[in-house]
């Protein structure tokens, strides 16, 4: 892999899980061909790519448009917060737009390239320009009736790319039965990445694969990614690793006697806890109990909230005397909420995966993830539950997942589904005593550690969670 790396150095792209795809970027001073059908990101992609390198690693770009001009492109991507009139004024981007006639090449049969490397060399020359991008190369072949010329012109286009010491990105359409509507990718690209844009059971997803690398290990599955306000963002979780890291450190649970329960000292750090329940039993209060314990201790915490806004969850707080709205303010406490249906499986765990890199938490709660599953696609919220986990356990995250599970159920049936990735797990119940109920918890499992076996009953009052003694009668 040394010699590889040495042989074929790679151009980092700065986008957000493709550089760890692809094992480090782009490589560098060669062209990588884009392809995918209308509206699935090509064209962001390569702006994306020439951006980054121009503000993350003082590489200049130039944009070569055969479809839009340079005022539509700018305004395109503001929302994303690149702005290209500046990068254009500080000379770190050229955008140049080639219009081309297809009925003066229809007339006369005839075409070259050789105007395009002029502009394209004044360009890069202009700025020191160590990026390309040209947006699409079908449009240079458009009414090119002859392939054998198309296909040697594009090779002598790549040919003169790579003499000029750039890295290109070159994007294509998909075509029906191979990557491109030519065939090109097996002859031109030492690199290719495919996107497509898929919409299942109304929900869309937006996948990306490297089905070619020459010289480089990469991976190969496909990869949901994401478009949203920061521009790309890939998840490169696909499979569940073993190898990770693991602290013999312990963390409160947020409540004394509940510690106890664990030995005395709470749970490891970086394991992964699940809280399981029925309605009402005090799931979530349990997990903010939790999370102010981390912030306590100066740790930043991500709750991911599925079925209440984080206002709701910090008035419902209030109500047991648990104030969260201080450590919001001082950065420790971020909440972050969508509803369930609003993305698919994948995209709901891109989108985590983006907010962990992005606020790097010590702590992560999920509340609850129940909420994902709907129908029979147990095993689809299993696997999306696995590589979360492992991603995780990776990084030396300490998470709490809450489980909402039916009134009356088998509690440890109803979980078997992810109960095995679990190292610690709390039931809650309400217990019918009498012509009342009263909440209980008790713990079914502890991995690597001693761990009480009773069954504790415990109240939510104006001061928060409290256990009860363990001797104590329950309220009359």
């Amino acid at each position: 892999m040394d010699g590889e790396s040495a042989q074929f150095p790679k151009s980092p792209t700065g986008i957000v899980g493709l550089d760890e795809i692809t094992g480090g970027g782009l490589p560098r001073g060669r062209s990588t061909l884009v392809c995918g059908g209308a509206g699935c990101g090509k064209t962001l992609l390569a702006i994306e790519f020439l951006v980054r390198g121009a503000t993350q690693f003082n590489e200049p770009g130039v944009f070569i448009s055969f479809e839009e001009s340079a005022k539509d492109l700018t305004q395109n991507v503001l929302s994303l917060g690149f702005d290209l009139n500046d990068l254009v004024a500080r000379r770190q981007l050229v955008i140049d737009h080639v219009y081309i006639e297809r009925s003066e090449i229809e007339e006369t049969g005839e075409f070259d390239l050789e105007g395009l490397f002029v502009r394209l060399g004044y360009a890069i020359d202009s700025i020191g320009a160590r990026r390309v991008a040209i947006d699409t190369v079908e449009a240079l072949f458009g009414g090119m009736p002859n392939p054998h010329i198309l296909r040697a012109e594009l090779r002598r286009l790549f040919r003169w790319l790579k003499a000029k010491g750039v890295t290109a990105i070159i994007t294509g359409e998909r075509g029906e039965a191979t990557l491109t509507r030519e065939g090109l990718e097996e002859y031109i690209s030492d690199c290719v990445i495919v996107l497509d844009h898929r919409v299942h059971e109304q929900l869309s997803v937006r996948l990306l694969r490297v089905v070619k690398y020459r010289g480089s290990t990469h991976g190969t599955n496909e990869y949901p990614f994401l478009i949203d306000a920061d521009g790309i963002a890939v998840l490169p979780i696909t499979s569940v690793g073993l190898e990770h890291e693991v602290s013999s450190e312990r963390i409160s649970t947020g409540l004394l006697r509940l510690d106890a329960m664990f030995g005395g000292a709470g749970f490891y750090r970086g394991s992964t806890v699940l809280v399981t329940g029925a309605a009402g039993t005090g799931k979530s209060s349990l997990a903010i109990h939790f999370a102010a314990a981390a912030c306590r201790r100066g740790e930043r915490v991500l709750y991911f909230a599925f079925e209440e806004s984080a206002n709701q969850i910090m008035r419902n707080m209030r109500s047991i005397g648990i104030d969260l709205q201080p450590w919001v303010q001082a950065g420790l406490l971020r909440f972050q909420t969508h509803r369930p249906t609003f993305f698919g499986l994948e995209m709901h765990l891109t989108v985590m995966y983006k907010a962990i890199r992005t606020f790097q938490p010590q702590v992560v709660v999920v509340d609850p993830i129940s909420s994902f599953a709907v129908g029979d696609n147990l095993l689809a919220v299993k696997a999306m539950m696995m590589r979360l986990v492992d991603f995780l356990k990776t990084a030396q995250i300490t998470a709490l997942f809450t489980n909402l599970t039916g009134a009356g159920g088998d509690l440890e049936e109803v979980n078997a589904g992810i109960s095995s990735l679990i190292d610690a797990w709390l039931l809650l119940d309400n217990a019918p005593r009498g012509s009342e109920r009263r909440r209980e918890l008790y713990v079914l499992k502890s991995r690597g550690m001693a761990h009480s076996a009773q069954v504790r009953e415990f109240r939510i009052t104006d001061h928060g969670v409290e256990l009860c003694d363990e001797e104590s009668a329950p309220a009359p």
